[in-house]
């Protein structure tokens, strides 16, 4: 019953405010760096030894430096918009009607900023002009306590989303079948990510809950481990495994290849052990609007 009592019905007008903070916070998300990302390519500009690494990363700081004072993109590829969604169990709202407003928001974005569309037809590659199109943008949906909804975009850039990797492995591998795995999916990624990268990944599941889980891992914020404590640990070992390959910034050599890794994990079959590996390159770009009744829009990272 009182789950029902603070029940929050949304009405047309919110849509409408959702439609327009998606617009604002898919353009703020291609130019403005989160706190945590600028803060962990700092360090890894101090943490870098080599002098090539250290160059490049001080051209990265540089890069941030100049879309600050310019209001320009991070990077000229505004990617393919992802969208997290979490969605508060006393909220009651019409699903068709909210994605209609992600995706016009994300379309109006893209035709009034005007931003470069990187979304085209599979079969004919035709750019659609809108960076919307088929199933795109990508939703992600959770159902979470509370009575808010909150949208996270995530435009993610080809360089990273192309190094994304899923093995099902057997259960006799085990743990350290998994970490050489991630290992080596880093190894061979090389350049083409734009390290220093934040390597998300998924263990468990199905295959396609797997692949999600690492997607959810790269969104983390940098900064905010695992809240399991074994896992956590295995994300320490693992970056510092990573950062012992000697790829660095670019991939040019150095001592940082990765800004952190972040681990999602799942229950899986006794005869599985799926690991998926989901990297975003080093401007790991998000931000968040969060709705509730009857208050303002809140923009945050």
């Amino acid at each position: 019953m009182s789950n029902m009592q603070t029940s929050w019905q949304v009405e047309e007008s919110t849509y409408k405010e959702i439609e327009n903070a998606c617009k604002e916070i898919y353009i703020r998300s291609l130019k403005d760096l989160p706190p945590d990302i600028r803060a962990a390519v700092q360090r890894a500009y101090d943490k870098e030894t080599y002098a090539t690494g250290k160059q490049i990363l001080s051209t990265i700081l540089k890069n941030i430096d100049v879309a600050d004072e310019e209001n320009m993109l991070i990077c000229q590829d505004t990617g393919i918009p992802v969208f997290f969604i979490k969605i508060g169990r006393n909220v009651r709202f019409d699903g068709i009607r909210l994605e209609e407003a992600i995706r016009e928001g994300t379309k109006r974005a893209t035709l009034e900023h005007p931003l470069r569309s990187s979304v085209c037809d599979t079969i004919t590659r035709k750019n659609t002009g809108t960076a919307i199109g088929k199933k795109v943008p990508v939703l992600n949906w959770e159902f979470v306590e509370g009575s808010s909804i909150e949208l996270m975009a995530l435009p993610k850039g080809s360089g990273s989303e192309n190094m994304s990797y899923l093995k099902m492995l057997y259960p006799a591998e085990g743990l350290n079948g998994a970490k050489k795995f991630i290992i080596d999916c880093v190894i061979n990624s090389g350049a083409n990510p734009c390290p220093p990268t934040l390597v998300g990944v998924g263990m468990g599941g199905t295959a396609d809950l797997c692949t999600a889980l690492a997607k959810k891992a790269a969104a983390r914020e940098i900064g905010k481990p695992n809240p399991d404590p074994t896992i956590a640990a295995l994300e320490e070992e693992l970056l510092d495994a990573i950062n012992l390959t000697g790829i660095g910034p670019n991939g040019l050599g150095g001592a940082v290849t990765a800004l952190a890794v972040h681990i999602e994990t799942a229950d899986t079959h006794i005869t599985m052990n799926p690991v998926a590996v989901n990297m975003m390159c080093w401007p790991a770009r998000r931000i968040r609007a969060t709705f509730e009744e009857s208050q303002s829009v809140v923009i945050s990272y």
